[in-house]
């Protein structure tokens, strides 16, 4: 059923709260919904409702198109010296001997093992080590574009350069600014978990704080640089918590418009110090989806991990505001699956990208990091030839 349809049915509908049917006129005069409003539909909307109005802003901003790129991961360590409570990745480097440490010629022989190979993203993310600094980081920045300058370097979250840059005794905007003379192109969304201090001191008390996530993604965004944002969700944060960090998202991108793209992350609690906390429902995953979609207006994107939350989980959050899922990884991340992720090697080729996308009647577009068509898989049709063979990684233990 056609999206506009969809909402004018439910307009209609004379059983529909006065509060609620409000919010639904906001969204179909392309209104910015409140605080207030937020709170709500985490407190009284149900999955129907919020998915016809997150469908509606979804297919009213990309119709049926579905983003995904060809990617892969270097998580240059999983040792760090910060303790957060729901990680199941990171090892305390007194415990060295459960974890890895890349060198950078490690780093750079991942990055060519990927030479002959269409990929358009590195990612890089991993634990905060004393050795990983600023002269290193820019260093590895340097030699993958001098090897390969047609490869986007997505790397480190706000946590890392907070550390580094501290570290180096540099302030926000100067490290930004060497980031980017040393060929980052743009920032991940990870480390922003719960913005709010009640929920962040006790999750992640000894890393930067929101504050501190926010202001490094800032001086990026004045450099006229792009980045991504998330929120871990599902643990011990109230319901306000949430509306809360997007609020400051929100209010930030009015201020910058540098983000492109932000990331609900569920909390998973496989081997963590919060494993009795138990997971949320699918439901409550595609609630928030919704509501993010329709909270953050400014946003152009809103993405799903597909290795995160399942090939399925996935698809149906393309009807609740989704339209990015995420690239192809090929088993290059550990992070998803430590944590309990239903997708424990991590990894799809393009066209089991596509058939994911198609076999829910949307329409799968390429992408580069920065939303740039690159094939449009509509009507294209896969010869056996072109079928993309990925290497295969060594196994970390």
């Amino acid at each position: 059923m056609n999206s506009e349809l969809s909402l004018n049915i439910l307009l209609a509908d004379k059983n529909l709260s006065a509060e609620l049917r409000a919010v639904a006129e906001k969204v179909k005069s392309d209104t910015r919904i409140s605080f207030e409003d937020g709170v709500l539909l985490f407190e009284k909307a149900d999955l129907g409702f919020l998915g016809i109005l997150a469908n509606y802003i979804r297919e009213k901003r990309h119709g049926a198109k579905t983003y995904f790129n060809r990617n892969f991961h270097i998580e240059p360590t999983n040792l760090c010296v910060y303790d957060c409570k729901f990680c199941s990745y990171s090892v305390l480097i007194k415990e060295r001997s459960d974890g890895w440490e890349f060198t950078m010629q490690d780093m750079l022989d991942i990055v060519k093992r990927y030479d002959n190979q269409p990929v358009t993203e590195v990612h890089i993310v991993g634990g905060v080590l004393p050795q990983y600094d600023v002269t290193f980081y820019s260093e590895l920045f340097r030699a993958i574009h001098n090897h390969r300058p047609d490869l986007h370097v997505k790397a480190l979250t706000p946590v890392e350069y907070h550390y580094i840059f501290k570290k180096a005794k540099i302030d926000y905007a100067t490290g930004m600014k060497l980031m980017k003379e040393a060929g980052l192109d743009s920032i991940p969304g990870g480390g922003a978990e719960i913005f709010h201090p009640d929920v962040r001191s006790r999750i992640a008390k000894d890393k930067c704080t929101g504050e501190q996530w926010l202001q490094i993604h800032e001086e990026w965004h004045k450099l006229g640089m792009r980045s991504n944002a998330t929120m871990l969700y599902g643990h011990i944060e109230e319901y306000w918590h949430r509306v809360d960090h997007m609020e400051k998202l929100r209010e930030l991108q009015d201020k910058t418009g540098g983000f492109q793209t932000f990331i609900p992350l569920k909390f998973r609690n496989q081997d963590n110090q919060m494993s009795d906390i138990p997971e949320v429902s699918v439901i409550e995953d595609l609630r928030n989806y919704a509501i993010s979609r329709i909270y953050l207006d400014n946003f152009d994107h809103i993405k799903a991990y597909w290795a995160m939350i399942s090939r399925n989980t996935a698809q149906l959050s393309l009807n609740f505001g989704v339209d990015d899922i995420d690239g192809t990884l090929d088993d290059t991340t550990k992070i998803y699956s430590m944590a309990g992720a239903e997708e424990q090697h991590p990894a799809m080729t393009t066209k089991e990208l596509v058939d994911l996308i198609k076999n829910v009647g949307r329409h799968p577009i390429e992408r580069d990091t920065l939303y740039n068509v690159i094939t449009d898989f509509d009507d294209y049709q896969f010869p056996e030839e072109d079928k993309p063979k990925f290497y295969k990684l060594p196994v970390l233990n």
